[in-house]
């Protein structure tokens, strides 16, 4: 059951939110011995939470209800929840407790969510695979010896395996979406702005949904979006109604898509690239929508990501370390988030000054030249699928055998660069390798074009059908 159905069950008291958190549990308690998902998990609040709210529904007119009312949420735990733990993945805070919510979560509670627990993330989202010197390994539901994805593998793992059907996460070059098309559901990342952030410098990274189907996902951006006094730089509201976009969407045959099959010139799986080029082909028979293929002529996202996000990493070893970077190997520090620090220390202030600048403008204009006379645009979400556990590599080595040039960089070149046009963008599945591991596709659209996005996605999902194919754990 998808969690908009579960709120409309609650509403109508077809179901209890007893019930809902119970079985939930239920669920996590069976799969999380396999998964590793949840840094923390609080029950007995969730249960006290459930039957207070379960007196409200008896109480209270549907129609005044929050939208997710006495549905289950899990968190990702890079997002504060006051009173309860928030680790951001790091030994260093294993025993942090934050006094206020962040903003999204106080606006999921304030909708009637509960809190089932706080799910796993590498060293503050550092990493685009899930382990962590805190929590080990997070697993993949559909094949436990290969990765979850990251940073909000935790969150991914526990939705593809029906723990839940609300996870609450946050991307800033894939890190909602490398998850998802990992574990086979849905994650958005939305427009830059949609969603506002404490991290006031922060004009990347943006807190977002993943789902078992698309219109949970516009259900959270819907009551997640807005501004807040706390973030100077987030949107006002749309006006859009992305319940309704999606609700509504029938088909694509107003629309002119566009096709990149390899970004950049990257190399892709060839596995990944035929269930994409094949899922592309039934799209545009079965929604009755054009679709073009395209060069998008990006910088090197790989290079890119060096030269933007590295410098910071010194820091984060800092932090990481009390201040001992030379003891971050025997702390637990990953060793890509180690040898990524090293780059950073090499990186001139020009070279990062050049990236933030006029390198990001080149990546904005890559996608306008494109989305400028198409609607939206589709790319693979990942070159590969998901891979075994890298370790100290924290990627995969090869691709079609030839050696990644950064392993824990290079499956994040085609979600690296929407976030830093900060344009919407959406994965969802779109086929299974031979290994029975799940594909994902990623729908790009213009700036602030998020409803257009969800609404593709939904009849996406009505061509392509995943919401009901789960792991068998």
């Amino acid at each position: 059951m998808s969690g908009d159905a579960m709120a409309e069950a609650v509403r109508r008291r077809e179901v209890s939110p007893v019930e809902l958190v119970d079985a939930v549990l239920d669920r996590l308690e069976r799969t999380e011995p396999k998964l590793n998902a949840f840094v923390t998990v609080v029950v007995e609040q969730a249960r006290e939470q459930a039957r207070s709210a379960e007196k409200v529904v008896m109480t209270t007119a549907p129609e005044d209800l929050p939208p997710i009312f006495g549905v289950p949420v899990t968190v990702k735990d890079l997002s504060d929840t006051a009173g309860i733990r928030t680790t951001y993945g790091a030994v260093a805070y294993k025993d942090h407790v934050p006094t206020r919510d962040s903003i999204s979560w106080g606006r999921l509670k304030a909708a009637g969510g509960i809190l089932i627990g706080k799910t796993t993330t590498p060293e503050f989202g550092g990493l685009g695979v899930t382990q962590s010197g805190l929590t080990g390994v997070t697993n993949n539901p559909w094949k436990l010896t290969h990765t979850a994805g990251g940073s909000s593998g935790g969150a991914a793992s526990s939705v593809a395996a029906g723990v839940g059907a609300l996870a609450w996460g946050s991307d800033g070059g894939g890190s909602v979406r490398i998850p998802a098309a990992c574990c086979g559901v849905v994650g958005l990342k939305p427009s830059r702005g949609r969603i506002p952030t404490e991290i006031l410098w922060e004009s990347v990274a943006s807190d977002g949904p993943l789902t078992r189907t698309v219109i949970d996902s516009a259900l959270l951006l819907q009551v997640t979006s807005g501004p807040h006094h706390r973030d100077p730089f987030a949107l006002e509201q749309s006006g859009q109604d992305y319940v309704g976009a999606v609700r509504s969407a029938r088909d694509l045959s107003s629309l002119r898509l566009a096709f990149a099959p390899n970004p950049a010139g990257a190399a892709v799986d060839n596995e990944v690239a035929s269930i994409v080029s094949a899922a592309v082909a039934a799209i545009s028979s079965a929604a009755g929508c054009e679709v073009d293929q395209v060069e998008l002529d990006v910088p090197d996202p790989v290079d890119y990501f060096v030269d933007y996000w590295s410098p910071a990493f010194p820091a984060l070893i800092d932090l990481l370390t009390d201040g001992n970077p030379d003891r971050a190997a025997e702390m637990g520090v990953p060793a890509a988030t180690i040898e990524m620090a090293r780059r950073g220390a090499e990186i001139t202030t020009s070279a990062y000054l050049h990236a933030a600048g006029p390198v990001r403008g080149e990546i904005y204009s890559a996608f306008d030249r494109v989305l400028s006379d198409h609607d939206l645009l589709i790319t693979p979400t990942m070159p590969v699928a998901a891979f075994p556990h890298p370790g100290d590599l924290g990627g995969n080595s090869h691709v079609n055998g030839v050696p990644a040039k950064i392993p824990s960089i290079d499956f994040h070149r085609f979600t690296e660069s929407p976030s830093h046009a900060g344009l919407p963008a959406i994965t969802v599945p779109c086929g299974f390798t031979r290994d029975g591991l799940p594909v994902g596709l990623q729908i790009v659209g213009p700036l602030y074009a998020d409803a257009a996005v969800l609404a593709a996605a939904a009849v996406i999902e009505q061509v392509l059908p995943w919401s009901n194919v789960r792991p068998s754990l």
